[in-house]
Parts: structure tokens; sequence; C-alpha cells
């Protein structure tokens, strides 16, 4: 079994820059799925440093194109300050959101933490959605739409700037997986930056196994790997509690297979589970089923390998 460093579960329970009510409860779920005993069992020591607290959702419309900016700076702020805290003890962060606008945060402080250990940063964004709109080209607002923009520079500057250094990350340093829904103008904006996206398509294609092969590519001893797991990145067959939800998603062995050989690199230094949605759940089958892959993606296979 890998060794694997400590490991402190954030909650982070806000849907403040979503579309839909819910997602504020996910962190609860996840702990009542049994996160913390799951990864326990696998002989690491687990900490849950509880919740953070930030502002409530006023649910208001968008206003200079953001809805909830002032919100979505201050949960991000906090959430960046959390991370950040847990990588400088050496322990490996679980951000339990929430909704993927906390991603900016929880990706600016492992991007501040590669730069002042000397790391290279590799980001695996597991997601039906590329997360790369600007408020010109969505009407709804919603940041959940906006992370990975924001992170490579493009958005308001509370954003973009959060921990100083803009862009937080580059095109380069990031790897999309599982992505079926962009909108027309975030098209235009992958093609221009460079992005690398592994749709559905190209998935289909060629397999979850060559994508993943490639999309771990040059991940080495010096590497930090942040995984983004978006629970829409699962098909909605066996993933209900989402809410925007994209049928055609990977299916239960395709995920299980991504998640086995993340951990077979050895190279996990942090992990968002965001965007599951109790209130559009089934029993709680997805954060079971959530914490299912965790645990595989924490070394969890049917036979040992080397």
């Amino acid at each position: 079994m890998r060794n694997y460093p400590p490991v402190s579960l954030i909650g982070a329970p806000t849907d403040i820059g979503a579309g839909h009510l819910g997602s504020r409860m996910g962190p609860e779920a996840l702990r009542i799925a049994g996160l913390a005993d799951a990864l326990a069992a696998r002989g690491i020591e687990v900490l849950d440093r509880g919740n953070l607290d930030g502002p409530r959702n006023p649910w208001q419309p968008p206003v200079h194109g953001y809805r909830h900016l002032d919100e979505v700076v201050a949960w991000n702020r906090a959430v960046m300050e959390a991370v950040g805290a847990e990588l400088a003890q050496g322990r490996l962060p679980v951000l339990m959101g929430g909704d993927h606008c906390l991603g900016i945060g929880s990706i600016t402080a492992v991007a501040r933490h590669c730069r002042a250990a000397g790391k290279r940063l590799r980001v695996l964004w597991l997601d039906a959605h590329a997360d790369f709109n600007t408020s010109s080209v969505t009407p709804s607002g919603n940041v959940h739409g906006m992370p990975v923009a924001c992170l490579c520079g493009i958005g308001p500057d509370a954003l973009t700037g959060l921990g100083g250094e803009t862009p937080a990350v580059q095109p380069a340093e990031v790897r999309q997986i599982g992505i079926r829904s962009v909108d027309p103008g975030e098209k235009r904006l992958i093609k221009e930056h460079g992005l690398d996206v592994y749709d559905m398509r190209y998935i289909d294609e060629v397999g979850m196994k060559r994508v993943m092969e490639e999309a771990l590519f040059g991940v080495g001893p010096d590497t930090h790997l942040h995984v983004s797991f978006d629970v829409d990145f699962l098909d909605p067959s066996i993933a209900p509690g989402v809410g925007t939800t994209v049928p055609g998603g990977p299916n239960y062995r395709e995920a299980q297979l991504v998640m086995e050989m993340i951990a077979d690199c050895g190279r996990l230094g942090s992990l968002d589970i965001v965007e599951l949605n109790p209130v559009l759940d089934t029993r709680n089958a997805t954060a079971l089923l959530a914490v299912d892959l965790v645990e595989s993606l924490f070394g969890k296979s049917t036979l040992m390998r080397d």
C-alpha cells in the first residue's frame, strides 16, 4: 500500500457560484457517506477540519455580468487560506464543496505552494463542463462556469489576482477530462488559449486508458498533481445528485480507471470534490459513489499492484 501524507478534510458549504441551490449540503453528504472512515481504513491519517464560514447566498441576478461576486471572492479567499495552510504543514487537503467556483481558491493556493516549493503543477479537471466562460460569454453570470478562465487570468481582477499573481496557472498546466458541454463563445476561448481538453468524443475514439496516459504524461517526482473532481463528470445515470447533469459521461468502470491510474502515478497532492447536490440525489447514492471513487484515487484496487 502506497504511503500518503496525512489528509485534511475541509468543508466549504456554499452554492454561491451555482445556478441551483443545494450544493452547500455537499460536505455533510460526503461525511455521512463515510469519506473520513474510508480513507482511514486505507491507513491514512485523516483530520476533519470542519466547515469554513462565509457569506450566505443572497440569490440575486447578475451585476455587471457576475452573480454574487463579492461573496464568491470571500469564499474563495477562505478556501485559498485554508488549503494553503494545510499544504504548508505537509498535509494533503481535500476540499469538500460546495460548487466548482471554489476551485479558484483551492488551485490558487496549490499554485502558490508549487511556486514556493519549486514544484511543477499539473491540474486534472474532471468535469462535464470546461468552465472557461467569461461574463461576456454566459448570460447566467454563475461563476461556477468560470473558474478555469479565472485561474488562467481571464475574469474579474478580484478573482484572477486572488493569490497576488496573475495568472495563477497557465493553460498548459491543465488537462480537462470528460468534457461534453461547452458554450459557443467558450469554444473560441478554449481554442485561442490552447486548453488541453479530452472531450467525450475523444474518449470514445481512443479509450480512457490512452486518455489518462496522455493527461498524465510528463508527471514526475517534481510534480504536484491536483485533481478537481466535479461530480457531474460522471454520467447522470450513476450520479444523479448534481445540479447540471449532462448525459453521455464516463460510466462506473471508466471513472474507476481514471482514479486508479491517477493513484498509480503516485503524485496526488490535493483534491477538490465539488458540485454534489444532495437535494437532487437518491438516498445519498452520488455521495457514496464519490467516496468509492476517492478510495480508488487513494490506492484501492482489486489486486495488489506495483
